[in-house]
């Protein structure tokens, strides 16, 4: 099981981390940020599994990331961001009280980063370069959100679990995409989709 030992990261950005994980547990009992299973199990089941897809990209550029709801991957992107500063950082989060902790987040944490409480679908193009959700909706709506807020030549990352094969063979029915698989370090079964060249069937 991975921990936060198998962090490589500077001591200011751990403790961040590690401050965030108290405001999660903090904010959870009231707004359901994480399953309450998966509190126990914090730091691999959401924050290291945040980690890793950071460094999938190395930027610079604009980083969105659609329905940020507890943070996961947003703030923790923020908070990876803060040292190299590669990427201005808008996370999309429809819900008001997940957007008012998301706020929190950033300014208890002094974090660079935007929240915008609107729906995906509502938003104007945000031309994102890098366009991240997690556990947010199925491969085909997903792609559907990167053809609104992805610009051209950008990257789509979506974390997915054991049925990404699945997903991937129905989204193929009406997008055509060039996808690169990522296996999961915090779960064998689940893989990170990097896409890109995304265009509708």
């Amino acid at each position: 099981m991975s921990t936060e030992n198998d962090l490589d990261v500077s001591r200011e950005t751990f403790e961040k981390l590690k401050a965030f994980a108290e405001l999660v547990r903090k904010w959870n009992p009231k707004i359901n940020l994480v399953s309450k299973d998966s509190l126990n199990d914090l730091w691999s089941r959401h924050i290291l599994d945040s980690v890793q897809i950071f460094e999938l990209v190395p930027g610079p550029g604009k980083w969105v990331d659609l329905g940020s709801g507890g943070g996961f991957p947003g703030i923790v992107i923020s908070i990876l961001n803060q040292e190299e500063r590669n990427f201005d950082v808008v996370m999309v989060e429809s819900d008001q009280r997940k957007s008012a902790f998301l706020r929190t987040a950033i300014r208890e944490l002094d974090l660079a980063a935007k929240v915008k409480t609107e729906r995906i679908e509502e938003l104007e193009c945000l031309e994102a370069d890098v366009l991240s959700a997690r556990a947010l909706a199925d491969l085909t709506k997903l792609l559907g959100f990167a053809e609104l807020h992805l610009k051209r030549g950008g990257i789509a990352l979506f974390p997915k679990g054991q049925s990404w094969q699945r997903e991937d063979l129905e989204a193929r029915q009406d997008w055509n995409y060039d996808l690169e698989t990522v296996t999961s370090k915090t779960n064998s079964d689940a893989a990170i989709l990097k896409i890109k060249d995304i265009a509708r069937v």
